[in-house]
């Protein structure tokens, strides 16, 4: 794990936490963070599948924001752990409206990383009414050219993980890795997926801060749920239409946003940001220049903390 930075405001505690059964094969883990009368502000994990971390409640002032923070379907402590099946794009957006509705709240602030900006643009554009505005770092659009990139143009930086991720296939299935992969993860055969799930987290947690960490972070959590559900996104093409959120960003245009992206990031490359914030000329880009991908990044925390506190003085960003 990396240092966490200073930045951050101190480990809080969840007010309340729980489960919420949404359909009859997934339940949904919960948690509301700080005051309960504040603002409200739904955090977006990663992934897909990444889940929650105890650090994603630190970056909100709790006597200012209420925080509602979820595991998505098959995800941490959600379950099934890992599960695909029922596991969509639209049922997750569905999922944040049963959480709006059970917690009362009208409009919240929309925070998410990685695959969890991906989500929160997917979510606004669906229910633009129900947002106050977005905090959006790492941004993927889940184009199949940035699909591409994940699986093969990261080889120009990290060419030794490539080989490796490549080689834990036969030699005769490499022409489509996707392929290869969720037919390994997505089957009922711990002996056939586990490898695979493993390999695919590795993969891409060894490149997610721009400087090698001291300890990799890993679990069978973690490995589980990246690697089944990023792949089976990532094979669906998010369950978009091409270039979706792109073409559908009129609709919360209007709304205030800040864009956090690392420079360095090869994992979810600039490009994505840069093509966001063309789109969306209203929104506020701060371009990291010594980070990679990591919320936890210096620079991209510190971003991230200052986003939160700029929208709790002037409720938008400047």
């Amino acid at each position: 794990m990396p240092a966490i930075p200073p930045s951050l405001f101190p480990p809080i505690q969840p007010l309340r936490q729980g489960m919420l059964k949404v359909d009859d094969l997934h339940t949904l883990y919960w948690e509301e963070v700080g005051n309960p009368k504040g603002v409200p502000v739904l955090f977006l994990h990663g992934g897909p599948g990444a889940g929650l971390s105890v650090q994603h409640r630190r970056f909100f002032d709790p006597a200012h924001y209420r925080i509602i923070l979820f595991d998505q379907r098959g995800a941490g402590k959600s379950t099934p752990l890992g599960e695909w099946r029922h596991n969509t794009t639209q049922l997750l957006i569905e999922d944040i409206e049963r959480l709006r509705n059970m917690f009362d709240i009208q409009k919240w602030l929309v925070f998410g990383g990685s695959w969890g900006s991906t989500l929160a643009l997917a979510y606004g554009e669906a229910h633009q009414e129900r947002c106050l505005g977005f905090v959006l770092r790492g941004i993927f659009l889940c184009t199949a050219r940035e699909i591409d990139w994940f699986l093969h143009g990261v080889e120009w930086f990290y060419p030794e993980l490539y080989d490796e991720f490549r080689n834990a296939i036969p030699e005769a299935e490499r022409g489509d890795l996707i392929k290869a992969y969720t037919n390994r993860m997505l089957c009922d055969d711990p002996d056939r997926y586990w490898p695979a799930a493993r390999a695919w987290s590795k993969f891409e947690g060894r490149r997610v801060f721009l400087l090698p960490q001291d300890d990799e972070t890993s679990s069978d959590t973690l490995d589980l749920g990246v690697g089944r559900l990023e792949s089976h996104y990532m094979a669906n093409l998010g369950f978009f239409e091409d270039d979706q959120l792109i073409r559908n960003v009129g609709r919360i245009a209007h709304l205030p946003c800040v864009i956090v992206q690392g420079r360095y990031d090869v994992i979810c490359p600039p490009v994505s940001a840069y093509r966001l914030h063309q789109a969306w000329p209203g929104a506020k880009l701060r371009m990291v220049p010594d980070a990679g991908h990591g919320a936890l990044e210096p620079g991209i925390a510190r971003e991230l903390v200052a986003a939160t506190e700029q929208f709790k003085r002037l409720g938008r960003f400047e």
